[in-house]
């Protein structure tokens, strides 16, 4: 297994789990508190030891983006896989225009880091950091021309807390492209590739529930 592809693959599934729980909180204002947790964390990894640590260094951490990413590129059939991919292909066209963008990056990094003492007392699912992170989004990627529309219950995504979460998890979504990217991550490989990244995918989900169940 290559290197480069495995950990193309463990960054993609960062990108999905962010974009999978976008889903499910637009259409039930609801998602998995660990998940969540471990996507939110990685925006504060900021010197990572190797790709998985971004994540928290334990495939469990990213079972959910592991599943969906093997899910949603094998068959597209479902209107929720639909949903997912597209949040999942604009957060890796947000990313790279965000890349040329060196004053807005310098912001993001600037407040995220200033947020990194509400994470570290109060946890990675607290309402106040949630607030922050999206506050941060409103204030730098949305103001980009191209906007993630996302599709969900008006009622649901009208409430300020879900409205944080989506926003919080969408700058989740673009950090994971970063590690993407840094990881030789291109979009023409989800093309070419694809049939390997999700056998890697796959594989990893598999190893990623054994450890669920072992530990």
């Amino acid at each position: 297994m290559s290197r480069s592809l495995h950990d193309q693959t463990l960054a993609l599934a960062g990108i999905f789990q962010a974009a999978a729980l976008v889903q499910q909180v637009a259409h039930s204002g609801q998602c998995a508190d660990s998940s969540l947790a471990t996507c939110i964390r990685s925006l504060f990894a900021t010197d990572p030891a190797s790709t998985l640590d971004v994540y928290g260094g334990e495939l469990k951490d990213l079972r959910e983006g592991l599943s969906t990413l093997s899910g949603v590129l094998s068959k597209q059939t479902r209107q929720r896989d639909i949903e997912v991919l597209r949040y999942a292909l604009n957060l890796i066209n947000l990313e790279a225009k965000l890349r040329r963008d060196k004053t807005m990056l310098d912001v993001i990094g600037s407040r995220i880091d200033q947020a990194r003492h509400t994470a570290s007392h109060f946890g990675y699912t607290h309402p106040n950091l949630i607030a922050n992170l999206g506050s941060v989004y409103t204030d730098t990627i949305s103001t980009f021309r191209l906007r993630i529309q996302v599709s969900g219950q008006p009622s649901i995504l009208q409430q300020e807390e879900n409205a944080a979460r989506v926003r919080a998890l969408l700058l989740a979504g673009i950090r994971s492209a970063v590690l993407w990217h840094q990881c030789g991550g291109r979009r023409w490989q989800l093309i070419f590739n694809r049939r390997k990244v999700i056998d890697i995918a796959t594989e990893l989900a598999e190893q990623a529930n054994r450890s669920v169940y072992d530990s």
